[in-house]
């Protein structure tokens, strides 16, 4: 099937670009402007994961882990503020995170709308089952983060002291960006399927060649699940690289599945 990009001019296609953009940023300033109104609501979700009532913790609580896990009851880690501006600041960029969050299957339809034209009905195809299932792993990731690596990694370092004599003083921007910052990692992490598919389609890699060298990727997930969740308990170093080694072991069945 033949591509219908001759159709419209190239300032017609900026035409329909800028119309693109405009129904995003549309969108996204509503759900921007809504979670901005509804500031109790958005930072409850964003705090919840400091907090010792966190579902992540009663649920450890409840299979009696050791350890760090034992002692998950009754901690309490308050934020402070260094800078005069720096909440309004931080409650806008949330805010706006929340609306492209909640707008991004909009933004994801409207782009694919405008750039599908250009495409064989064969990369149509392609391209949408890259997209929905990079989209899909990219929210899994996130949400691993905020329910298990981000609540873990915080109680430890939050709690953590070289001496009693010196108190933690964890600052909002601190907080703000360590969860952000873990949450996009951890999302990009779990692209490793859709970049491995992509990779065997170009003829990089092959499912043998990942078989060869699991070994050496099972000691970087061990390195890299350290690197993310810095304790001293094998039990949540085991729960962060055993998703990353799935994520592996699932990139050579997808692989081999290509080859076919």
């Amino acid at each position: 099937m033949a591509r219908d990009t001759d159709r419209l001019s190239f300032w017609e296609h900026l035409d329909e670009f800028r119309s693109v953009l405009l129904k995003i940023v549309s969108l996204t300033g509503v759900f921007g402007l809504a979670a901005f109104l509804f500031k109790e609501e958005l930072f409850a979700v964003v705090f919840a994961p400091k907090e010792a009532d966190f579902i992540t913790y009663r649920l450890l609580r409840r299979i009696g882990g050791s350890g760090v896990l034992g002692e998950t009851a009754g901690f309490d880690i308050p934020l402070i503020n260094t800078g005069l501006a720096e909440q309004f600041i931080i409650h806008m960029k949330t805010a706006l995170c929340a609306g492209v969050l909640c707008a991004s299957p909009y933004i994801l339809y409207q782009l694919f709308r405008f750039v599908s034209p250009a495409l064989y009905e064969r990369e149509r195809r392609y391209a949408w089952r890259t997209v929905g299932s990079g989209y899909l792993l990219f929210l899994l990731g996130a949400a691993a983060s905020y329910f298990i690596l981000f609540p873990l990694t915080f109680r430890f370092l939050g709690t953590y002291q070289v001496s009693s004599e010196v108190a933690n003083l964890i600052s909002l921007q601190s907080y703000m960006g360590t969860l952000i910052g873990m949450c996009l990692a951890m999302g990009l992490v779990f692209e490793l399927p859709v970049l491995a598919w992509l990779f065997a389609k170009l003829g990089f890699i092959s499912a043998g060649f990942m078989q060869r060298y699991r070994r050496h990727a099972i000691v970087l997930i061990l390195i890299a699940a350290a690197i993310i969740t810095p304790t001293s308990d094998i039990f949540t170093l085991s729960i962060v690289s055993l998703p990353m080694w799935l994520l592996y072991e699932a990139s050579i069945l997808l692989v081999g599945t290509t080859a076919k």
